[in-house]
């Protein structure tokens, strides 16, 4: 009994503080693996927090402090070893569009309410965690990513064009507008702006190319800024993004009020939805790899507790990162430690060279925010989608172009609705393909073939199917036309079904089952199962239904079913039919 309650509570310890999972397996060769693996990925995350926090309309260090907290808390409550959480592009772009209708970026203001949606979209997702719904994500295709992030890639590029080419174009214009204003001021264009946007976008992608080792990013802002300095003189109107202070992520309160809340929580549930399918689809990703079991549910409380403990040290919603969770693994990470040194060698670099972002031009800012866009488009996954699905194309279609033309939190759930959509659609009208016996020639065995497989003959009066999906209220019409067509058309009253496959019966289908074995009777026939999984047929004893149909319709074995529905089929007609598929069937009379 001690030993069952040590049990219970070791395994409640576990669930509080999933770290004490993995801990046990670090050591000396763990921790220089992460250490080394956790520096490269502070290097890397330091161009990139700056260049989030500015697409997201934050002043950039903001960018860093989400870089430097939220990792550490998805770390120690997430399920992954390599996933490392921060700023991300998608998320960012969301945060601006869903605060910059109610205030100015960079303002005070702006600050404030995106720290509040960034609590709300970590209790979301913790609420989601606790839930034990981490299984919601199975059901929204990655394609709504895909199609989102590809539009969210158009719309920060159109963001920057103002700070590439030098022109004013007014804050909060729509897509559509900024190219209208661009094509308009096209004379007004900085040549010196543009000039050190396209030195640091060449210098970002040649590293990349040559040198793919070095953090290319870093070096595109380093030859940017040294690129401005040749034209530091205020007549050629090259601004600066300003010094980033030399200190670790302050505290900071969200705004409570009922106000506000009310105002952000839709903007906070997309920001939730869309960091969830992040983060659990770039975790599950990277496990395909490392050969490691994801658990979304623990996911979800992960990135949850990071966003709202993070809302509390000026971090702004963050999720999982695909580049620097993919490089972390490439780097030879072992635990979630490596996400843990990442942040605190940022916090060093950040109070070591911080001073020197003064001296960053924002053109600079620009031409890498381009290359971080580039790389949002998954050109490899779309052109595979449009090849081969249409259903997913029509998916990846609609999110892009309603990202580009409509309110960013309608693209992501009308993406996810769609999905959904296209999911019940499939569900709802299962494979139910016609079986029968096929006799091997050189064995003289018997065994069940599917007929689209192999068209073989079938019992002029027993139909055998297969129902290869669960029995629920969505795909009851299909399956009972198919039914209906059987006795109708083919003129079949005795049914098998071969219930190996089927995982759920819902009420509804019991229902209609039970409705359907007594119209097949009023016929003379009737319907019956065999190789029903044990949860289905305590289910169905639960219900009632095998009550209802009567136990002689069910059975354990499709040799055991067929001796059974064998006596109940006309003889005369067996006694004339040539088929004789069963051993039952009685032996053709000799001329």
């Amino acid at each position: 009994m001690f030993k069952i309650f040590t049990t219970q509570c070791n395994l409640l310890l576990i669930r509080l503080m999933p770290f004490l999972r993995w801990w046990p397996q670090v050591n000396r060769h763990t921790l220089r693996a992460d250490a080394l693996a956790g520096l490269t990925g502070a290097v890397i995350v330091l161009p990139q927090g700056v260049a989030f926090a500015t697409i997201a309309g934050l002043p950039p260090q903001y960018g860093l402090y989400t870089a430097m907290v939220t990792p550490i808390i998805a770390a120690l409550f997430g399920s992954s070893y390599h996933l490392i959480s921060g700023p991300t592009t998608a998320i960012s772009i969301v945060v601006f569009a869903a605060i910059s209708q109610y205030a100015e970026p960079t303002s005070s203001e702006f600050i404030s309410l995106t720290l509040t949606l960034t609590f709300l979209a970590g209790v979301y997702q913790l609420a989601f965690g606790l839930a034990r719904l981490g299984a919601l994500v199975n059901f929204v295709s990655h394609t709504v990513v895909i199609g989102f992030t590809a539009g969210a890639a158009i719309l920060i590029a159109s963001s920057q064009i103002k700070h590439i080419l030098g022109i004013a174009i007014p804050k909060g214009e729509s897509f559509i507008h900024i190219w209208i204003d661009v094509f308009n001021m096209a004379g007004n264009i900085n040549g010196y702006v543009l000039l050190i946007a396209v030195v640091t976008l060449l210098s970002t992608v040649l590293t990349k190319i040559f040198l793919p080792r070095l953090p290319n990013l870093l070096i595109g802002m380093v030859v940017g800024s040294l690129a401005a300095l040749l034209f530091s003189d205020s007549s050629y109107a090259i601004e600066l993004v300003g010094k980033i202070p030399a200190h670790l992520p302050p505290l900071s309160s969200p705004d409570f009020s009922l106000t506000t809340i009310k105002m952000l929580a839709p903007q906070a549930f997309a920001i939730a939805l869309l960091g969830l399918i992040e983060a659990v689809s770039i975790s599950q990703a990277i496990a395909t790899k490392s050969n490691q079991r994801i658990n979304a549910n623990q996911e979800f409380s992960g990135q949850g507790l990071s966003n709202i403990v993070g809302s509390f040290f000026s971090s702004y919603a963050g999720s999982g990162s695909f580049t620097r969770s993919g490089i972390n693994y490439s780097s030879g990470a072992q635990t979630p430690m490596s996400a843990i040194f990442a942040a605190v060698f940022l916090m060093l670099i950040i109070l070591l060279i911080a001073p020197l972002t003064a001296y960053l031009p924002i053109a600079a800012m620009g031409g890498i925010i381009l290359v971080v866009a580039y790389n949002l488009v998954d050109f490899h996954h779309i052109k595979q989608i449009t090849r081969y699905s249409r259903s997913e194309t029509a998916i990846l279609i609609t999110t892009f172009l309603s990202t580009l033309f409509l309110e960013l939190e309608f693209a992501i759930y009308l993406g996810v609705l769609l999905s959904l959509v296209f999911f019940l659609a499939r569900t709802s009208s299962p494979e139910i393909p016609a079986i029968t016996l096929d006799i091997d020639k050189k064995t003289g065995k018997r065994k069940f073939i599917n007929t689209s497989k192999k068209p073989l003959a079938e019992c002029p009066q027993l139909k055998i199917i297969r129902i290869d999906m669960s029995i629920y209220f969505g795909s009851l019409n299909h399956i009972r036309d198919k039914l209906q067509r059987i006795s109708d058309v083919e003129g079949i009253k005795h049914i098998l079904i071969v219930a190996s496959r089927i995982n759920f019966i819902d009420l509804s289908g019991v229902e209609m089952l039970v409705n359907e074995n007594n119209r097949l009777k009023k016929m003379g026939g009737g319907l019956y199962f065999t190789g029903m999984k044990s949860s289905i047929y305590e289910f169905a004893a639960k219900t009632c239904f095998i009550k209802k149909m009567g136990s002689d319709h069910f059975f354990d074995h499709k040799s055991e079913a067929i001796i059974a529905i064998y006596k109940k089929l006309d003889p005369d007609r067996c006694a004339s039919c040539h088929t004789r598929i069963f051993v039952e069937c009685p032996k053709p009379p000799s001329d």
